[in-house]
């Protein structure tokens, strides 16, 4: 049975019976407390009635001494009389007067040796009677039936059966309109699931379901199972490119270093050129293998951070003199340093800040600059490196920090004419260090203009005052000069 079926299956039955118990309670309620009330002003105007002197004439006739207001029943819905054992009427309130002279006993039934209530019809009239026995020394001498028109009550009884089966009716409708109406509002999840099973079939993640437009549940659903699809699919592109990739990676140096291995097993020695090629190659596999250890091990959350307190200037001064061992025409400068602390794992940062620095240099042709600045503000500190190299197709911009995604894919890397690109796993090792220290990274680039990414970090602390020989004598340790935050350096090209 489908969830639709189900659900006016389950709809249905919790109507029906709150329905029947609303409608008992409706009808049988009122109407038992009306009939209580009914029958206690009989007895009570029974046992005033009775309360009177009772006698016996010689004929067997039954008098009652009452009083002027018993005798009256002015009003017209109550009614009593005595009746003898012989039937004749003996005694009655004088408002039976205008009933017609056929009318007789007020129940007829009711003549017996105990006392009873019955429900009376005379013609359209509906009465409630109660007869009870008359005794003269343990004889039974005759009896006194006393009655009270119900005909508004039975019009109200009838009213109200008339309302329930309306009601009844109406809701019957409104169930019928909800099973013609239901499918209708399951037929969008029923397009769902038919795209659902077409991805499935097909492996086509492209493929989007309809519906997103609407602004209830549906509407919601169907665009957050898009938002699964599109994860879904760049995670499947990340995986076919990351298999790719390592296969192409992995493939490069093990090819160099197999044809370096043959070339010295037909020459009998060992080539220190080729050895050296071996060298490099299986490092280059080495870095590859660890980086993509280093990004397993922080998907997986075990690459914990050895978090301290650590002077970003201090760091980016350290940073600064290693990379002046980089050998290529570029000029470095650092334009701007503040004072900013953050807690943080100091080689995590720093392999950071190289990744960056040397990503840019690598991508500036000679000639051009590397710009390094630090500066904080709302509590943020800014780390920028921009360079003036070639700078990154605005396509490209949102996937830089993929995993083995190259601007260039068709960059050759390496040796023999390779150029400078990577295996594309730094950007996105530099993306996740940044974030494991709760902060992130921007970037801006314009193609033939150059790139500029910036780090985002939180400082734990603002800087103490210090006085201007204390900063002198900490310049002095920590930097070469202090030409350094105005320094600029240039190596010649190889």
């Amino acid at each position: 049975m489908s969830i639709q079926n189900r659900l006016l299956f389950v709809y249905t039955s919790i109507f029906m019976v709150a329905f029947v118990l609303f409608a008992a309670i409706v009808y049988l309620l009122p109407r038992s407390r009306i009939d209580e009330e009914v029958d206690d002003d009989l007895r009570t105007l029974n046992s005033e009635l009775r309360s009177a002197n009772v006698s016996t004439g010689r004929d067997g006739t039954v008098f009652f001494e009452l009083g002027q207001d018993l005798d009256d029943l002015e009003t017209a819905a109550s009614f009593f009389q005595v009746v003898s054992t012989d039937r004749d009427i003996s005694l009655q309130s004088r408002n039976m007067a205008g009933l017609p002279p056929d009318f007789g006993l007020l129940d007829e039934d009711g003549l017996n040796e105990e006392e009873t209530l019955n429900y009376v019809t005379r013609g359209e009239s509906t009465m409630r009677v109660l007869t009870t026995p008359i005794f003269d020394d343990d004889e039974l001498v005759g009896y006194l039936q006393v009655g009270r028109l119900v005909d508004n009550i039975e019009s109200f009884n009838r009213f109200l059966v008339i309302a329930l089966f309306v009601g009844f009716a109406g809701a019957s409708a409104s169930l019928f309109l909800a099973v013609l109406l239901t499918p209708s509002s399951f037929k969008p999840l029923e397009d769902m699931a038919a795209v659902a099973r077409q991805i499935t079939n097909a492996d086509d993640l492209s493929r989007r379901v309809p519906n997103t437009e609407r602004t209830d549940e549906i509407g919601v659903l169907a665009r957050s199972f898009n938002q699964l699809l599109e994860r879904l699919e760049r995670l499947f592109q990340t995986q076919q490119r990351l298999l790719a990739d390592v296969s192409h990676e992995l493939r490069t140096p093990l090819t160099a270093i197999r044809g370096n291995v043959d070339l010295m097993r037909r020459m009998g020695d060992a080539d220190r050129e080729s050895l050296e090629i071996i060298q490099e190659e299986i490092e280059r596999m080495t870095r590859l293998v660890g980086d993509l250890l280093l990004l397993a091990r922080a998907d997986a959350g075990g690459l914990p951070l050895e978090k301290q307190k650590v002077e970003l200037d201090n760091l980016l001064f350290e940073v600064y003199r290693q990379v002046r061992l980089l050998e290529k025409g570029v000029e470095v400068k650092v334009t701007e340093v503040d004072q900013a602390c953050i807690m943080g794992d100091v080689d995590r940062l720093k392999q950071l800040l190289l990744n960056l620095v040397s990503n840019a240099i690598k991508y500036t042709p000679g000639g051009g600059t590397v710009d390094i600045s630090l500066s904080k503000k709302n509590g943020w500190a800014y780390l920028r490196i921009a360079d003036t190299g070639m700078g990154i197709p605005a396509e490209d911009l949102p996937y830089i920090f993929d995993r083995f995604y190259r601007v260039d894919k068709a960059r050759a890397r390496g040796h023999s004419g390779q150029g400078q690109g990577g295996a594309g796993l730094g950007l996105a090792i530099a993306k996740w260090i940044a974030q494991a220290h709760g902060g992130n990274i921007d970037v801006m680039s314009k193609v033939g203009e150059g790139t500029t990414f910036t780090i985002i970090l939180p400082i734990l602390v603002e800087p103490k005052p210090a006085t201007a020989e204390s900063n002198a004598d900490e310049l002095s340790k920590t930097r070469p000069s202090l030409r350094a935050l105005g320094a600029t350096f240039r190596r010649s090209s190889p």
